[in-house]
């Protein structure tokens, strides 16, 4: 059985899940791994690129390095440059599977976006991402960060909308990408229960909390509530093709999750 030598690097993941969901990916697939979590501070990613570009047979990248590795690599794919994000390194090549993650996620939980008017709250690298695949797939996306230069910008480069106030409702589909909900922020939203007039759901990047606030006040709007634990599993699994040289199969990786999530 070939062994992979992988990692992931940010600035705090000694606590990702990561390890587990690569690990078992790999084992499903008929491959073994070790998978190492590196946390290091800004001034510590250029020692740490250069290892792990020559020392692993690909790594992953999670905040706040998603754009900070690029200058470290050869070329970047095609996601990876429209999101201006890495998720995803393999022999050099910097590649971003947070928006497929997202897409299947939505799928397998039966959330149709395809002519939805979705509005994505924050204009980082995941809100990016989401709103550039929420686009590709037809709906039609409305962006709010409270830094108006970014959210110019951001809109500018992907063609979304602008929202002005994100609690005025109208919206069928609401997505929480500012990372308000965890850590220092636990019980705090990014809007209140006004902005789920009219939607149908609510989805949070978060978790842990299983359940953030945000989706705590979407469930009680009578709302269809669905958090990130998923999303995480399936951009892990794209990344693993990416490093097997593996065709995706979008079948193979919801019955994989639903195993994952299970056990």
């Amino acid at each position: 059985m070939k062994r992979l030598k992988l990692a992931l690097l940010g600035g705090n993941v000694s606590d990702s899940e990561s390890p587990a969901i690569h690990t078992f990916i790999l084992s499903a697939l008929g491959y073994a791994c070790d998978y190492e979590c590196v946390s290091v501070p800004a001034e510590g990613v250029p020692a740490a690129a250069e290892r792990l570009l020559q020392k692993t047979d690909g790594f992953n990248v999670t905040v706040p390095y998603k754009k900070t590795i690029i200058p470290y690599l050869d070329s970047l794919s095609e996601e990876a440059a429209a999101f201006d994000s890495v998720n995803t390194v393999a022999k050099m090549k910097g590649y971003n599977t947070d928006g497929a993650g997202f897409l299947q996620m939505l799928a397998a939980a039966g959330i149709e976006v395809k002519g939805k008017r979705v509005l994505v709250l924050g204009a980082g690298g995941s809100g990016r991402s989401s709103a550039a695949a929420l686009l590709g797939a037809g709906a039609r996306v409305w962006l709010y960060q409270r830094r108006k230069e970014l959210l110019k910008e951001v809109c500018r480069a992907l063609g979304a909308d602008e929202a002005d106030d994100p609690e005025s409702g109208g919206y069928d589909i609401l997505v929480n990408c500012t990372g308000v909900g965890m850590h220092d922020s636990v019980g705090r939203s990014p809007v209140r229960a006004s902005a789920f007039g009219g939607c149908s759901a609510a989805v949070d990047l978060i978790y842990p909390p299983a359940e953030s606030e945000f989706l705590r006040l979407a469930k009680a709007a009578g709302k269809r509530t669905l958090n990130g634990r998923a999303m995480l599993f399936y951009q892990a699994y794209f990344s693993d093709c990416i490093y097997l040289e593996r065709k995706a199969d979008a079948a193979e990786a919801d019955l994989l999750c639903g195993r994952y999530l299970k056990a």
